[in-house]
């Protein structure tokens, strides 16, 4: 099989390259990640990526252009509706490797996002689902989760730069802002109880 695999980092890439080598399968690596900021973070992950292909013999192509201010306009537009903003992450980034799957001769893809554990799975899969129809290429599920510590432990070894939250600035907010941290909580408190009074009262 001739599979274009995305990578959203090196690290994440670790175990879905040894499970798909086990496979027969010999991938080849696609870096397409307008979601990464700030611009030095961005330059590290490619930077990451490209020495995991280097020292695990991977052939990779890189999409080097930064698009900062176009996920932005996208992510912005995407935050009026629930889930919106990773919605139009998975899209854009999985749209984009079905498109240059089908255009470059692979016979498949697929993306290093399913060994995350902390991605929403499903929604990923059936938005890979779905463009694999519209331009006429297979999508290969895999799901790599299992594998999350030895995936971890392998990029250790490796020496490889490891990133402290998902992508976007949006996501690097919510790693760091105390304040942010606060509300959810409180937002999460309420929540649990507005239900445990429904429930009490026989409402549900």
């Amino acid at each position: 099989m001739n599979l274009l695999l995305h990578m959203c980092c090196g690290p994440c890439s670790c175990y879905p390259v040894k499970v798909l080598r086990e496979q027969g399968i010999e991938p080849t690596g696609y870096f397409f990640n307008p979601n990464i900021h700030p611009y030095k973070e961005w330059d590290m992950r490619l930077k990451a990526a490209e020495e995991f292909a280097a020292r695990s013999e991977l052939q990779i192509i890189t999409d080097k252009h930064y698009m900062l201010r176009d996920f932005l306009r996208r992510a912005l537009a995407a935050e009026q509706v629930e889930n919106g903003r990773c919605r139009m992450c998975y899209t854009w980034r999985l749209e984009e490797t079905a498109r240059y799957a089908a255009e470059n001769g692979f016979d498949a893809f697929t993306s290093t996002l399913f060994y995350s554990i902390y991605q929403q799975h499903e929604l990923m899969k059936e938005t890979a689902e779905h463009f694999a129809k519209v331009y006429g290429v297979k999508f290969h599920y895999e799901d790599f989760r299992p594998g999350w510590q030895e995936g971890i432990d392998m990029s250790m070894e490796m020496g490889l730069y490891r990133q402290p939250y998902c992508g976007c600035i949006f996501s690097e907010e919510e790693r760091y802002s105390r304040e942010l941290r606060k509300a959810r909580k409180k937002a999460n408190k309420a929540k649990k109880r507005a239900r445990l009074e429904a429930e009490a009262s026989g409402e549900i």
